[in-house]
């Protein structure tokens, strides 16, 4: 238990989140290897807090947020959502959800 902020609630908490993406080449696209566009990602938000996610073009930022938002399968990990494991919801279960979360995208900077 956290002694110096123990009223604390945590609305996100994301633990060990993986996703890989195959590499295929050839006619029959056989996989050649695997992009490791997140690799043991885990953060948590607090209530009443805001998480800027900051990196490199291609670092994986995109793809924690639909791997939160239940847009593409994580390979590992948990998203827990205000207490609920969301890795088993439907596409149903999800929707009030996508409501409460959401993604900006900075302009472009050229």
């Amino acid at each position: 238990m956290d002694l110096v902020n123990k009223d604390k609630q945590i609305i996100l908490r994301v633990q060990n989140l993986k996703k890989y993406f195959p590499i295929r080449r050839g006619f029959f696209q056989k996989i050649s290897g695997w992009v490791e566009a997140v690799d043991d990602v885990s953060f948590e938000i607090e209530q009443g807090k805001t998480l800027g996610l900051v990196g490199e073009s291609g670092c994986g930022k995109t793809t924690v947020a639909r791997l939160i938002l239940k847009l593409l399968k994580p390979d590992n990990g948990k998203i827990i959502f205000w207490g609920s494991d969301i890795g088993e919801f439907s596409e149903k279960d999800m929707k009030p959800i996508r409501k409460e979360i959401q993604i900006v995208f900075p302009p472009s900077v050229h």
